[in-house]
Formats: C-alpha cells, structure tokens, sequence
C-alpha cells in the first residue's frame, strides 16, 4: 500500500506544478469571459483533486477489487520507439511542413507502432498510403476548423490558409 500512496503523493506533486506554473500566466479575460489561465487551473485543480483521492484511497485499504493486469508482462520497445518518433517528427516539424503534413506524418508512425505492438506490422507502401490518407483526412479537417473556423493561427505549408 506503500507504493500505492506514492502514486497518488506522485499525481499531487504534477498538480502542485501544473498550479506553480498557472501562477505565471495572466488572468486577463478574454472574449469569452475566461482568461488564458482558466485551463492550468482547472487541470491543475483536477489533478490535485485525484491526488488526494488515490492517497486517501491508499491510506483507508488500497485500491479494492483491483483487476489482474493485462496485456504484455514487459513493454514493447520497437513499438514505443515508433509512436516516439512520430510525436518528435511532428514537434520537429510542424513549423517547417506545417499542421497537415506533420500530423499526417505522426499518425502513420503511430499506427505503425501500435500495429508492431500487435504484431502486425506492415511496411508495404499499400499500408503506408493508407494510413498517410487517413491520417490527412483526420489532420486537414481539424487544421480548417481551427484556422477557418476559430481564427487560431496553426502552421501551415503555405500562406493561404487551406494546407
């Protein structure tokens, strides 16, 4: 039960950073009424919230009626090594191929992960193609909304506003 106290003693100490670090953020509000630090303090709020609920949780017996773990007994690497690149590919890159591409990008490296996890990856064009069109059909969507719909400036290819 020790361990599982400093899990929640764990989760209050993100909370208590998230919190420090909304301190610095302005609270000016905006045209919705709520400023931009509204957001870190409600994460924030939430997360030490949680928190004190898994130590008390912890403290008064444990976590009851806990399932066996499932899945692999060790992680699979080759499949955290894919999803990590294609989060990093995507941070590295959003600004030089913009939104749509670089998301693009990071879902097919992520589905690659995760069907390496499953053991079925494939590395056929056909299966790259695939999942580069879906991964655009997801990506230009949230891109338009964004940038059409809410004004919210995201990178993008080029200066039109549509890629």
């Amino acid at each position: 039960m020790k361990l599982q106290a400093l899990v929640g003693v764990g989760v209050l100490g993100l909370g208590a950073l998230l919190a420090a670090g909304a301190i610095g953020i302005s609270g000016d509000a905006g045209y919705a009424g709520v400023g931009p630090n509204f957001l870190p303090w409600l994460v924030a709020s939430a997360m030490l919230l949680c928190g004190g609920l898994l130590v008390w949780e912890a403290n008064s017996g444990g976590f009851r009626q806990m399932e066996a773990p499932e899945g692999a007994a060790r992680g699979d690497w080759p499949a955290f090594v894919w999803v990590s690149a294609g989060i990093l590919a995507n941070a590295a890159l959003i600004t030089t191929i913009g939104f749509i591409l670089s998301c693009t990008l990071c879902f097919v490296m992520a589905v690659r992960g995760f069907k390496a996890s499953e053991g079925q990856l494939d590395l056929s064009p056909r299966a790259w193609l695939i999942d580069a069109a879906i991964g655009a059909a997801i990506s230009a969507p949230v891109y338009w909304m964004f940038t059409k719909a809410l004004a919210i400036n995201l990178p993008g290819l080029t200066g039109t506003g549509w890629l």
